[in-house]
């Protein structure tokens, strides 16, 4: 279940769109996770794109850096969210926020708590 696939990517510019716009958002330091119910019948629980601003990097260097780390930090630990929301699906779209480059166990523990706190509004609790 450790794999990130090509049908596990949100790629389609109108769903992107859609989630920007009018998706709901939970906010993390170094992330904003906005996201919708997913518009069409998927695969995956969750498609998920996950985006670094060039404003706040202006190497791609560094901005794909961040998001091998976080690509690889959302593999490691999307099995809860896949089991908490199976039969429902969602598309997401994870923006890193942070001004510096941060160190993979820092982006690892921030991703966790946002995916803990999605799963928690989902099943109506409220996690501080």
């Amino acid at each position: 279940m450790q794999t990130f696939t090509k049908s596990e990517r949100l790629c389609s510019k109108v769903i992107i769109d859609e989630v920007f716009k009018t998706g709901k958002t939970i906010s993390l330091p170094l992330f904003k996770l906005f996201w919708i119910p997913a518009p069409q019948v998927q695969e995956y629980p969750v498609q998920i794109v996950i985006t670094v601003p060039k404003r706040s990097f202006k190497k791609a260097v560094d901005r794909n850096k961040l998001k091998r780390r976080i690509r690889e930090a959302y593999r490691k630990n999307k099995a809860p969210v896949y089991a908490a929301l199976s039969p429902k699906a969602y598309s997401f779209m994870l923006i890193y926020t942070g001004k510096k480059i941060a160190e993979y166990n820092e982006i690892e523990e921030r991703i966790i708590k946002l995916m803990e706190r999605f799963i928690a509004e989902q099943n109506g609790n409220e996690v501080l």
